[in-house]
């Protein structure tokens, strides 16, 4: 999330953010952005219209076989990236918290086998937790403020089930010290979060992009094994 972008965008996005903090709703502005945006996807600044690179980097390289495998993708976007995941096989649940976004997947895709739905990674259905094989966090818990970073992080980890495979990718941060955002890169002691949740660490691979070289980005791959 939050890839380069004009700088007007960059700033409506800063400004919607801020705004959702100071009424207490962190998470309000994402239905707000994909509402104004009428359809134009040049104005969701994570839109793509394909799956994430660093995603099909691990897809490609790793050659998982979906059959017979649940996965959830958290913060699903436009859709692209449940996709890619129901195609090699995967039974897909895929959600955002924005309907404006849940329906516009299933117009881009209204044959998919994929179930898109509405839901708050503040507050998951419970028939969700430890219910997929494979979880895809990409880019959502940066996009959220530190002070609530703590119970995203255990919300995703929730979602894993035992012996199951969470995916995350997102900038990263050297420091503890509080940044500028959004985004809000994440930390080690942030990502340790995870480790102490119950999550070995299996994979840790750092990205550099080409028109920013001082951002770090990350793709993590944790295992959930019996403890």
């Amino acid at each position: 999330m939050f890839e380069q972008q004009p700088e007007t965008l960059h700033q409506k996005v800063k400004q919607l953010a801020i705004q959702a903090l100071q009424q207490s709703n962190p998470t309000a502005w994402f239905d707000i952005l994909y509402s104004e945006s009428n359809g134009d996807v040049t104005q969701i600044p994570w839109a793509k219209l394909t799956s994430h690179p660093y995603l099909q980097d691990w897809l490609t390289n790793h050659n998982p076989q979906g059959e017979g495998h649940s996965a959830l993708v958290i913060g699903c976007g436009l859709g692209d990236d449940a996709e890619a995941l129901a195609k090699i096989g995967y039974q897909v649940t895929a959600f955002d918290i924005s309907p404006t976004a849940v329906d516009w997947c299933q117009q881009r895709f209204p044959d998919s086998p994929v179930t898109y739905v509405v839901a708050d990674l503040l507050a998951l259905p419970l028939q969700w937790h430890q219910a997929f094989d494979l979880v895809v966090e990409s880019r959502n818990i940066q996009a959220l403020p530190l002070s609530i970073r703590s119970t995203v992080i255990e919300s995703v980890a929730s979602v894993v089930a035992n012996k199951g495979s969470l995916l995350v990718i997102t900038r990263f941060r050297d420091t503890e010290a509080e940044p500028d955002g959004p985004p809000w890169p994440l930390s080690n002691s942030e990502l340790a979060q995870f480790e102490k949740l119950g999550l070995d660490e299996v994979s840790r691979v750092v990205f550099c992009e080409a028109e920013q070289t001082d951002i770090k980005q990350l793709r993590i791959e944790y295992k959930k094994c019996d403890r």
